[in-house]
């Protein structure tokens, strides 16, 4: 079983849409935004390296490449507490935007 294609899922939808960004973005658009989402892709591919980091000590310990649980507990804390904090952000985003929602004009 081929286990490549398992690492860095998400890293080619956030890199196309990355693209997507960066083609389309004129000089009209508010640089607040754009730098605002140029901060998320940002963390969500710090994130993503995070993982795909940790998920490699799992299998370098898993195969006995290596003996250094330190590496690999390392990897997984950094891993664990990006992802929370990438999941709050997400959550707060869609708590403003329901908000926004529900405004009446």
């Amino acid at each position: 079983m081929d286990i490549s294609s398992f690492y860095n899922l998400s890293s080619d939808a956030i890199s196309e849409a990355a693209q997507r960004y960066a083609l389309r973005r004129d000089d009209t658009s508010s640089e607040n935004f754009g730098g605002f989402f140029d901060k998320a892709i940002e963390n969500l591919n710090t994130t993503n390296a995070y993982l795909s980091k940790a998920e490699n000590e799992k299998i370098r310990w898993a195969l006995g490449e290596t003996e250094n649980t330190h590496e690999l507990t390392n990897a997984l804390q950094k891993a664990s507490t990006a992802l929370s904090y990438t999941i709050t952000v997400r959550d707060k985003l869609l708590e403003a935007y329901r908000e926004i929602l529900q405004m009446q004009i």
